[in-house]
C-alpha cells in the first residue's frame, strides 16, 4: 500500500537532509524536493510561475503515487501557510492513500546558527537569515506533526518521523 509523507519548516531547518535518510528507513521510498522545481535563472516568483511549479509537482507526485514499486512517496518543501499545503495535496485527493504531515522546528537561535553556517559555507546568501527567521512562528499552529530538530541529528529526526509512520501513529486526515 502506497504512503505519502509531505515534510515542511523553514528554510534551514534540514527538510533537504533528513528526507533521503528518512526514504531509506521506509525503502521502497521515492522522494521529491519541491525546490527543484523552482530551479530557474534570475529565480522569479510570479503568479504564472507559481503555477508552474505547482502543476509540476502535482505530476510528479501523481506519478510517483500511481506508478512504480515506492511504498512510499516524501515531499519536502517550504510550505509556512496551510493554503500551500492544500494547493499541494488537492489534486490528490482521489489517491486515497494515508497521509502524513511532518514539519521540522527548532530554535531561533539553532535556526539562526544553521543559515550561518550555510552562508560562511557559500550555500545561501544572508538575506536568507532574516526572511527565514521571520517565517518561522508560522509553523507553530500548523495542522503537523512537529518534530524539533533543535538538539536532533538529521538521523534522529529521521528516526522518529520513521518510528511515528511505520508505528502508524499520527496520521493526518487529508485537508
Amino acid at each position: 500500500m502506497k504512503r505519502l509523507i509531505l515534510i515542511n519548516g523553514p528554510m534551514g531547518a534540514g527538510k533537504t537532509t533528513v528526507t533521503p535518510l528518512l526514504a531509506q528507513k521506509l525503502s521502497p521510498a521515492v522522494w521529491l524536493d519541491g525546490d527543484w522545481c523552482w530551479k530557474m535563472e534570475p529565480f522569479t516568483v510570479t503568479e504564472e510561475n507559481k503555477a508552474v511549479v505547482l502543476e509540476n509537482i502535482h505530476t510528479l507526485l501523481g506519478n510517483f503515487l500511481r506508478r512504480g514499486s515506492w511504498e512510499t512517496v516524501l515531499f519536502c518543501w517550504v510550505m509556512d501557510h496551510p493554503e500551500i499545503l492544500r494547493q499541494v495535496l488537492q489534486p490528490l485527493r482521489d489517491e486515497k492513500i494515508p497521509l502524513w504531515l511532518f514539519t521540522l522546528t527548532c530554535t531561533p537561535e539553532a535556526l539562526k546558527a544553521r543559515l550561518e553556517k550555510d552562508v560562511k559555507a557559500g550555500i545561501r546568501t544572508p538575506d536568507i537569515i532574516p526572511r527565514s527567521l521571520e517565517r518561522l512562528p508560522l509553523y507553530r499552529d500548523m495542522d503537523t506533526v512537529q518534530v524539533d530538530v533543535t538538539r536532533r541529528t538529521p538521523e534522529q529526526a529521521a528516526q522518529v518521523m520513521a518510528d511515528l509512520v511505520l508505528g502508524n501513529r499520527e496520521r493526518r486526515c487529508w485537508p
